[in-house]
């Protein structure tokens, strides 16, 4: 099932199970009413496959003929294909006006779960169901270099749905929310990276998402934009919406999200309330490389 489903989750606080914030691992999580849950990851695996690979065989100690090697060269990729499971087993349930943080070392999986979650990458066994609209703000998100940022302002907000009488009227304030009115008529192209991802996160935002994924976008931003930035955030959760964080600043999981998910090798390690899960993350890798 390559795409996100869309359902009903009105359970008048129905209890999913584990990793709905209810478990051993949120038993300290101070007392919040949540609304229904908004989202729901169950067993999600995903699985690259991977085409190619250097042929093995035993050597002889002999160089091969300069033909051999051509011939080798060209052909030893040929059949070979393995799978590498990105995400394994992952299971969890988010709520209205929860926000999540997702942390775990580089390859971890955090980004492919992120994706999967927005119903960009298909999955090799599971199911995600979400209510109601998904927005995925990350470094990658697609805004084209050759166009200026005042096109691509019109073109991301026709992307989230609105008018293009809705994206006039939020331009000024998409434009203020990124600090671009200076650079605003430029292409992209001439953007740097802060620049880039203050636009992203404003035009992602435009429009508030039932559900907001933001894959490491605001570790580029300045003290002032991450401040707005939570701003924006708080106003998601304010309208009964969901927040992810995938970051590797302990501090932007610390001021942002109450609650977070470690991820390993692709598998939840730990669910619970964003400072106990820190804590057990850092002392983690600090025992391990005493």
């Amino acid at each position: 099932m390559a795409g996100t489903n869309e359902v009903d989750f009105s359970l008048d606080g129905e209890v999913f199970g584990a990793g709905d914030g209810t478990g051993p691992a949120a038993a300290a999580a101070p007392a919040k009413p949540l609304g229904n849950p908004t989202l729901v990851v169950d067993h999600l695996h995903v699985s690259y496959r991977v085409f190619g690979g250097k042929r093995l065989g035993a050597s002889t100690g002999f160089k091969p003929s300069l033909y051999r090697r051509l011939f080798e060269r060209a052909t030893r990729s040929v059949g070979a294909v393995s799978e590498v499971p990105a995400v394994r087993g992952v299971s969890f349930v988010a709520r209205e006006g929860e926000s999540i943080g997702i942390i775990g070392r580089n390859g971890a999986g955090k980004s492919t779960l992120l994706r999967a979650m927005a119903g960009l990458m298909p999955y090799s066994d599971g199911a995600v169901y979400a209510q109601g609209q998904c927005a995925l703000l990350g470094v990658n998100a697609a805004l084209l270099t050759g166009l200026t940022g005042e096109r691509n302002v019109m073109l991301g907000g026709l992307a989230l749905g609105l008018s293009r009488a809705e994206v006039k009227a939020r331009f000024d304030s998409i434009v203020e929310f990124a600090d671009l009115a200076e650079f605003i008529h430029l292409p992209m192209s001439a953007y740097s990276s802060g620049m880039a991802a203050r636009l992203r996160f404003a035009i992602s935002t435009a429009k508030v998402p039932d559900i907001l994924m933001i894959d490491e976008a605001l570790s580029t931003g300045d003290t002032a934009f991450q401040r707005r930035s939570r701003d924006k955030i708080n106003q998601v959760r304010a309208q009964a919406g969901t927040v992810f964080l995938v970051s590797h600043s302990a501090n932007a999981i610390r001021s942002m999200c109450e609650r977070a998910l470690w991820l390993d090798k692709g598998q939840l390690v730990m669910d619970g309330p964003a400072e106990a899960v820190l804590e057990a993350y850092n002392r983690a890798y600090n025992d391990a490389a005493a």
